[in-house]
């Protein structure tokens, strides 16, 4: 699961351009959206699509559990290891 999480703190930051962000400065538990990373709507739709890409994973724009899903790295990275 850590190298897993790894993956997905390096593909938010490639994916978004997060140039002041590493690995290290994303905390597993801390929200991933406005407090935390302070990610966007956009951002959720571009990370989305990299999912996709790299997981083969569509997450359900119209879903409420969405945003379980992406509530942090380590509930993103939960979805993503039961999704493939």
């Amino acid at each position: 699961m850590n190298s897993l999480k790894l993956e997905l703190k390096q593909l938010i930051i490639t994916t978004l351009e997060l140039e002041d962000i590493t690995p290290d400065d994303i905390d597993d538990d801390a929200p991933l959206f406005v407090d935390g990373l302070g990610l966007d709507s956009i951002d959720a739709l571009e990370l989305g699509q990299a999912l996709k890409k790299q997981y083969n994973i569509k997450p359900d724009a119209n879903s409420e559990q969405n945003k379980q899903h992406f509530a942090s790295l380590n509930k993103l990275a939960l979805y993503v290891s039961q999704q493939q």
